[in-house]
């Protein structure tokens, strides 16, 4: 048997990221940066009002208090958008919204809430204020010339915002991969009507589809190839040509005779390995004319934990991104959970809660490979190594987001 930390580095040593490229702002999130951006302008761009009030020369309100207001001539109303073109004098003032650029000659804002207008051009103001008091001066989120992203940033809603900030609409990218997914059999079906003797209803394609869209990738489901050699070739060769990576279920195991094992080692670099761990003993790695090709065991529970933990490195590697694992945290045990010391790592499904301090866990059902009704509410993968007792802490794997309602 090969070891999980070695089954892992074969895959992640063989995927490189794919080319960047340039996507506008509405598909860049959950991309990759390519590049470093540097601020070509300062944000904001001019000196602006941090509220509403009245643009005045600090000097001028200075003796102002609650109970001594200082009057000042209003000569402007300033909108967002729209700047004074007068300068603002001494004794003057200039009615300013927030956003509004700030007049020539005011250096300093009053707050609406501490004025009061007296007729149409004239306003008590109730408060000293220093320069620079509710003024955002240029630059003072960005300045010009700063390095702002490096590259290898993972995009979020936020960076997005910079980035137009930035009048950065087109950022250079590593795409999301495309994974084709596909499973072959012909016991395999695909409709609701009734089974024939020996058939069974296909269910990997559509975990292991939801699953790695829910992982941030980009997957198609190509449907179920029947046993013929020529239609197995044709397919595989296929997806490798228009997909960044290829994903098939079942046929991988030592013993099996399988036509898709016959193919993927006539056409690819195949590595065909028994992993140290339970379940998903059973992996596949190779290229097809340098497409990531990832073979995974049949067995439904099998063949997720085989994509979240061996095939997700690689998936990730291509997509050019650091987390190249799922998170793991520490967990608290509720029941005693057995196991064997075989030197296979097992990888129990739970459920984890958040307790006010800590995750407490406890096994998700059966934990059958084939079981995947009665453990399809975990959301964590724990990390055993053999027996553990109530109580124990343990490390688990977060197959989805432990505080999000399982009800939806």
């Amino acid at each position: 048997m090969i070891s999980f930390e070695a089954a892992r580095a074969h895959v992640i040593e063989r995927c490189t990221p794919l080319a960047p490229v340039e996507v506008g702002l509405d598909r860049a999130l959950g991309r990759v940066l390519a590049e470093t951006v540097v601020a070509r302008e300062a944000v904001p761009p001019f000196d602006n009002s941090a509220m509403d009030g009245y643009a005045v020369r600090a000097a001028d309100v200075a003796t102002a208090r609650s109970d001594r207001p200082v009057r000042l001539r209003v000569v402007g109303r300033i909108l967002a958008g729209h700047p004074l073109a007068a300068e603002v004098g001494p004794g003057q003032a200039a009615r300013i919204m927030t956003g509004a650029p700030m007049p020539p000659g005011a250096d300093a804002v009053v707050v609406v809430e501490r004025s009061e207008p007296v007729g149409d051009h004239e306003v008590d103001l109730f408060e000293a204020v220093a320069p620079g008091r509710h003024v955002r001066p240029a630059g003072d989120d960005v300045a010009l010339g700063e390095t702002v992203l490096t590259a290898g940033t993972l995009l979020t809603p936020a960076h997005l915002g910079v980035l137009a900030t930035l009048a950065n609409r087109q950022p250079l990218v590593v795409p999301r991969p495309t994974v084709a997914v596909m499973s072959t059999g012909d016991e395999l079906v695909d409709h609701d009507g009734p089974l024939a003797p020996g058939q069974i209803r296909e269910s990997n394609r559509p975990t292991l589809v939801a699953a790695a869209t829910s992982f941030g990738l980009e997957a198609e489901d190509l449907g179920t190839v029947p046993d013929d050699l020529d239609r197995l070739r044709s397919a595989l060769r296929e997806a490798a040509t228009t997909h960044d990576a290829v994903i098939t279920t079942g046929g991988v195991s030592m013993g099996d005779v399988d036509l898709v094992k016959v193919v993927l080692a006539e056409l690819a670099d195949m590595a065909w390995m028994q992993v140290a761990i339970r379940p998903a003993k059973p992996f596949a790695f190779g290229l097809l004319d340098g497409t990531p090709v990832f073979g995974l065991p049949g067995n439904p529970v099998s063949s997720l934990v085989s994509l979240a933990l061996l095939a997700l490195p690689g998936l990730r590697t291509l997509a050019g991104r650091r987390d190249l694992d799922l998170p793991r945290v520490l967990a608290r045990l509720t029941t005693e959970v057995g196991g064997r010391d075989d030197g296979r790592t097992a990888f129990v499904r739970a459920r984890l809660e958040w307790t006010g301090d800590e995750f407490s866990a406890h096994p998700a059902g059966r934990q059958g490979s084939h079981q995947l009704s009665a453990s399809a509410d975990a959301n964590a993968l724990l990390v055993l190594d053999g027996p553990a007792s109530s109580g124990d802490r343990v490390e688990a794997v977060l197959l989805r987001d432990p505080f999000a309602n399982p009800s939806g």
